[in-house]
């Protein structure tokens, strides 16, 4: 029986890793008839599915812990900006094809780490969706580390191209390793994952495709987070205006 004092932790621990799934799910279904062929067009298409599954799992279960009658819709679609506990690299833009699968690449390196960490907590519901997501992050992971070296050990311009990626966004990484305050409880409790433990094998994991991509580990030079925090870039705010229009529009309608 999980103590009465770590519930409402736990709530919000969930609600977070929906907010990662979701917003990146939701970056990633931007790419649907804009893919760089049909192939590439479903499977982002999919990988974002992936996701959006995977938050909704994540919220599901802080609706049934909170036993207040919200609904996981509640949790997507009707809160604000700085209500949203997402890490900043989900929420930006995609920029180009090789922006995106750097940032998929980076994500995916961590997920598998984190969700095989996860499939262990104390928490029943929580074991049962990393396990889940485990399975979907090794095939992320290897679809991502695949385009990497394509591009960059394939023509000057996708080399550059991807160079660049991963040196704007290597400083939004070191968030993905930063635990919030509840979070601490729920580590001792053995219910949440000690993000900084993982951060060896994820830097090994990182080193070792750049370096057979022909890339650069860029210099770790500046760092930015805040999203555990409801601190974020001016990118959250579009992308909810984008993502809850219909739900504030009309509100309470169901597919």
């Amino acid at each position: 029986m999980m103590a009465t004092e770590l519930k409402p932790a736990l709530i919000n621990y969930c609600i977070a890793l929906g907010d990662d799934s979701v917003i990146l799910g939701h970056r990633l279904s931007e790419w649907c008839r804009n893919g760089p062929f049909l192939e590439e067009d479903l499977a982002l298409t999919n990988v974002s599915l992936d996701f959006i599954g995977r938050a909704r799992m994540f919220y599901s279960h802080a609706v049934e812990l909170e036993g207040k009658g919200r609904t996981e819709d509640d949790i997507a679609y009707l809160r604000d900006c700085r209500e949203y506990r997402n890490f900043l690299i989900n929420e930006l833009p995609n920029g180009d094809f090789a922006f995106t699968m750097a940032r998929q690449f980076l994500v995916d390196a961590y997920d598998m780490g984190f969700f095989t960490e996860l499939a262990r907590s104390k928490d029943p519901m929580l074991a049962a969706i990393a396990a889940k997501a485990v399975k979907e992050s090794r095939y992320h992971l290897r679809r991502s580390e695949d385009w990497i070296k394509r591009l960059g050990d394939g023509t000057e311009e996708s080399h550059e191209r991807v160079q660049t990626a991963f040196n704007q966004l290597w400083g939004y990484v070191a968030e993905m390793f930063e635990p919030a305050d509840q979070e601490r409880q729920l580590v001792e409790a053995g219910i949440a994952v000690d993000r900084n433990a993982l951060r060896g094998d994820f830097t090994a994991t990182v080193k070792a495709t750049l370096q057979e991509a022909t890339l650069a580990v860029p210099d770790e030079e500046w760092a930015i987070g805040g999203g555990r925090n409801g601190m974020h870039t001016e990118h959250l705010g579009y992308l909810l205006a984008e993502m809850q229009f219909l739900q504030r529009a009309y509100p309470g309608q169901q597919w």
